[in-house]
């Protein structure tokens, strides 16, 4: 599903991705590892199509990255930071607004957003403002944002942040359960739990030269 042939990435004279080669399957998850600024977030923004390599090419179902193109943007779906969030909209309006602008049957937008909040349990907090959750919890409102949609590829960067052991476990089941049902994964992440918990290959990064 995922082909990354020798990708560099540089910014001027700074390189923030040495070159990499990795794949990853259809129904798989791709963990990547390695220390702060080794290129990890970097990667995943050329795999979401957020930035461009330097060098090298990235296949996705066998088609370059193209980020403006409708199908690209329907396979793929990447979490990489926290997502926008509207002030005046709660927890469960905004997981079911992307499901209804990606799902066209309604009964089907709404069961979805139903099921992703309370897989991250967050049924109770369905009618609060993002502005009242706590930090952990706005890191879950964020992973559910992402999983409100269909895709075939799921990318995120440190899904872990700010979640406590409980949370991390539930998150790296959930993320079991979306490979499990045919989804690429690729997960950059610090947790042992996490890693070990999903990974079906992992690739670790070392410094930028």
């Amino acid at each position: 599903m995922i082909e990354v042939d020798e990708v560099v990435v540089t910014a001027g004279d700074v390189t923030l991705l040495s070159p990499v080669s990795v794949t990853a399957r259809r129904g798989a998850a791709l963990v990547v590892r390695g220390r702060n600024g080794t290129g990890k977030s970097t990667l995943l923004r050329v795999l979401a199509g957020a930035r461009q390599p330097s060098s090298g090419t990235v296949k996705i179902g066998g088609e370059a990255v193209a980020p403006r193109d409708r199908g690209f943007r329907r396979r793929v779906a990447a979490m990489i930071g926290l997502p926008p969030m509207a002030p005046d909209l709660t927890v469960f309006d905004h997981v079911l607004l992307v499901a209804t602008t990606w799902l066209h049957d309604p009964r089907a937008a709404v069961e979805l957003a139903h099921r992703v909040v309370a897989e991250l349990g967050l049924s109770a907090l369905g009618l609060r403002f993002p502005h009242e959750l706590s930090s952990g919890q706005t890191q879950l409102f964020g992973i559910a944002l992402v999983l409100a949609r269909p895709f075939e590829v799921l990318i995120l960067d440190e899904p872990e942040q700010r979640l406590d052991p409980e949370h991390v476990e539930s998150v790296t089941h959930m993320l079991r359960a979306r490979r499990d049902e045919g989804a690429t994964v690729v997960v950059a992440t610090h947790s042992p739990v996490l890693a070990d918990g999903l990974a079906d290959d992992t690739l670790w990064l070392d410094a930028a030269a």
